[in-house]
């Protein structure tokens, strides 16, 4: 097995071909990793969910991370890793525009608001709830491969 590192539109492949990533953020010296449904239109990430623990914590600190993952037959995957930053879209005055975008890049999958429209445990906070739209700049972006040898 060989492990080399992928170019920018190898990467933008792997993302287009995705729909669940991992976003990792971080508060206080402590990661914190959930998966996600998103969309991808360059620069941005845009996602949906309810609030919570992550957006609690993006709204303490905007720096993030996405990994996106693809495995192949055999042995074979390819892995990208984008830095950015956390924006949330609200439901106000001046973001219509965003908004409407993240809901229509989002509304192109089937099933795009699971999990984010979801929580564990039902009871008043969960179905009272706003939902969130926000999204993620990629500032930078890495990648890498495996091929097999043989």
């Amino acid at each position: 097995m060989i492990i080399r590192e992928m170019n920018k539109s190898e990467c933008a492949a792997v993302i287009a071909q995705a729909r669940v990533a991992r976003l990792a953020v971080s508060r206080e010296d402590q990661p914190y990793l959930v998966p996600v449904h998103f969309a991808y239109a360059a620069p941005f990430f845009y996602s949906f969910t309810m609030p919570g623990q992550k957006i609690e914590w993006m709204r303490q600190n905007p720096k993030v991370c996405m990994l996106i993952e693809q495995y192949s037959a055999g042995r074979e995957w390819r892995s990208v890793v984008a830095y950015g930053r956390f924006e949330e879209l609200p439901d106000r005055i001046g973001w219509k525009r965003e908004r409407d975008h993240a809901w229509s890049m989002l509304g192109k999958q089937a099933s795009w608001w699971e999990p984010g429209g979801l929580k564990p445990v039902p009871g008043p906070s969960a179905n009272a709830a706003e939902h969130l739209f926000y999204r993620i700049e990629v500032e930078s972006m890495t990648g890498r491969q495996s091929v097999d040898a043989d």
